[in-house]
Formats: structure tokens, sequence, C-alpha cells
């Protein structure tokens, strides 16, 4: 909602600022608590971005170019794991734990000055701030064309449907993808399967580098498929799912080749997560993009976090105090495929109806889905 109100270039530059705020806070205290303060900053300020620049892209570039760098954007974003992985790690074994987190503020600092000078919300809000006119006249070109008021933007993305077939498809193909990288691979690979703790590095960079490759290649399939493109998403989405089913099925634990594939499959199709995006971007009124995208964006962090937790109560509940054994791995699993399952019955289930709608306004010669607002007569 901010982002729809204030602007993405805004945006970029506060939430970088917010993100580089705790970092520095990360670098210094040695309290819990401050530092679960300082990494609720981080998050908040790194929400900022990708939104922000789903926002500025249809200003920008043509719709049936935009999913290419919709994938390139997430793309582009994982050279962060690799960042974390190498100088980072460095200086966190070299110079220390100070230094480290305050060239990450530092970086912070820097990335919002360059989104302040290189950033435009617009074509024209760039054209405007390069012109001689009078300043009142450039802050009238700067400005949006009309603000839809808070209730009526809330109400409008919560009611529509295509919000939801995006917040329903980024949780299906993200889920899993979320569950094991961010808390549960290292002990799968470990306690479960036995393997050495150097896997886990080899097993997430050969992800790392799966999800950078296939985002630019899944861009051109989704601009092509169109509002097809989600009929894809729910056949990768399926894919990931039934990878790990086929993965968890054996008695003993699999070998690194086995969760190596398993990794590249999930790492390969978790993009199309993005695709419910593009629909959002090509028929909701601009005004609300931001606003729309954050709602679907909420979908495959929000089923991670509750999957994750339910993995930890049956993985403490089928081992009994002991430690975890792939037989405890497999049990507690079913608490992601059940999530899953319901997170591709809702993809389903609301491209039904979208699908449903568009037949209907294209029987009746409607256009795009579009706001009613007394501003605008709309």
């Amino acid at each position: 909602m901010l982002i729809d109100r204030f602007g993405p270039r805004r945006l970029l530059v506060a939430g970088a600022l917010v993100m580089a705020i705790g970092q520095v806070l990360l670098g210094f205290t040695s309290s819990y608590w401050v530092a679960i303060g300082a990494r609720v900053l981080i998050g908040a300020g790194d929400a900022t971005a990708f939104l922000s620049v789903m926002r500025i892209l249809p200003y920008w570039f043509p719709l049936k170019k935009t999913p290419l760098f919709t994938q390139m954007t997430a793309a582009i974003g994982q050279t962060g794991q690799f960042l974390s992985a190498v100088p980072f790690l460095a200086l966190l074994h070299g110079p220390g734990w100070t230094t480290a987190f305050l060239s990450l503020g530092a970086t912070g600092v820097l990335i919002a000055i360059a989104a302040g000078v290189a950033v435009a919300d617009s074509p024209e809000t760039w054209a405007a701030s390069k012109s001689t006119a009078d300043p009142e006249e450039v802050r009238e070109k700067q400005a949006p064309p009309s603000r839809i008021p808070i209730g009526t933007l809330l109400l409008t993305v919560v009611k529509e449907p295509l919000c939801w077939q995006g917040f329903f498809n980024h949780y299906s193909a993200m889920l899993i993808q979320i569950v094991f990288t961010l808390l549960w691979s290292a002990p799968i690979i470990t306690l479960g399967m036995g393997l050495d703790p150097a896997a886990i590095g080899v097993i997430l960079t050969v992800n790392v580098i799966a999800s950078m490759f296939a985002g630019p290649i899944l861009g051109p399939i989704s601009a092509r498929l169109g509002r097809n493109r989600v009929l894809a998403s729910i056949t990768f989405s399926g894919f990931i799912g039934l990878a790990w089913i086929i993965f968890f099925l054996p008695e003993e634990p699999r070998g690194i080749t086995a969760i190596i594939i398993v990794n590249i499959i999930m790492a390969l199709f978790t993009p199309s997560s993005n695709f419910g995006f593009d629909d959002i971007r090509e028929d909701l009124d601009r005004r609300i993009v931001a606003t729309a995208t954050g709602m679907s964006n909420m979908g495959g962090f929000f089923a991670g976090m509750i999957a994750a937790q339910l993995v930890g109560v049956l993985l403490d509940h089928s081992s009994q105090g002991a430690a975890y054994t792939w037989a405890d791995f497999r049990f507690a699993w079913w608490a992601v495929i059940v999530t899953w399952a319901i997170g591709m019955t809702g993809l389903i289930t609301f491209r039904i109806i979208v699908a449903r709608r568009r037949r209907e306004q294209a029987e009746g010669g409607r256009g795009s889905v579009r706001i009613v607002d007394s501003s605008d007569g709309e």
C-alpha cells in the first residue's frame, strides 16, 4: 500500500536505509531481543525491494516483456546467496562479526543512494525531473493521477480473485523451497540422510544455480502462454510436490544424488511462483498493482512459516526426545505435503473462478478489471 501511495522509488530508498539500520544494529548488539528487532527491520526493508520493482516494470516496459524482467529480477536476487556464502562468510571468519555487518549496512546506504539517483517511477516522472519547466509544474507531473482511499484499496484487493489466484500460485510453487532451504535442509541432509555437513553447501549451491538459470527461461514461457500461464504453474508445482513424495518413499535414506536431483527439479520450477504476478500486472489497475502483488507475494512465505513449524512439531512427536532419524523426517514431511496440497487446491479453485469471469467478460464485451473509485468516475 505504501508503494502504491508514495511510489516505488521512495520505498526503495527507505527500504534500503531501514535494512542498513538493521544490519548496523546486528553488528553492535549483544542483546538477543535487540537482534530480533534488527532482524525485523531487515525483513521489513527487504519487503520493499521486489514489490517496488514489480510496480515499476509495467511503466517502463511493454507488458509482453515484463514477465522476463520479473524472472530476471528474481534470478539476479539469488546472487545474494553467493555473497552471503563467500565474501560475507570470509568477513565473519576474518575481521569478525561487527565488521561483517557494518559492511552490509554500508552497502545498504550505497544502494539507497543509487535508487534515489538512478530510479524513476515512470518515464514521465524521469522526464519531469530533467525538465527546466516551472517546479510547480514538475511536481504536478510527478504526482499520481488520483489516490485511491485505503479502505477502497484493501477491499478491492481482498475481493479480487486474481489476487487470490496469485496468492495460491506463490503458495504452492514456493512453499517447499522455503521450508527446505531456509530451515530444514541441514537437519535432513545430516541427521536424516547421514551425509557429511560439507554436502549442505554443495546441495544448496546447486539449488541456487538452477534457480538463476530457470528464471530467465520461465519468463518467456509466461509471456507466451499469456492468460494460460497459471495452468503451467499448476503443472510445475505438481512436479515439485511429486518429486518430494517420491524422495521420501523408501524406508532407507536416499543418497546425495537423489537430493541433488530433487533440488534441481524444485529450483527449476519454483520461479513459476511469480506467474500470478504477471496476470495481476496485465489485468488490474496500475494504481493497485503493488498492493495486489504484495498480497500474492505473501502466499509462499505464509505457507512456508506454517509448514516449517508443523514439521518441527511432528519431528518432536515422532522422535520422542531422541535425535531425529530418516523415519522421523518421513513422518514429519507429511506436514509439508498436506500444506502443499491445500495450496494446489486453492490455486485450481481460483483459476476456475478467474477463467469463468474472463469468459463472462468476453461474452459481455468488457475489458480488464477496473476499480470503482469516486475520484475518477471509473
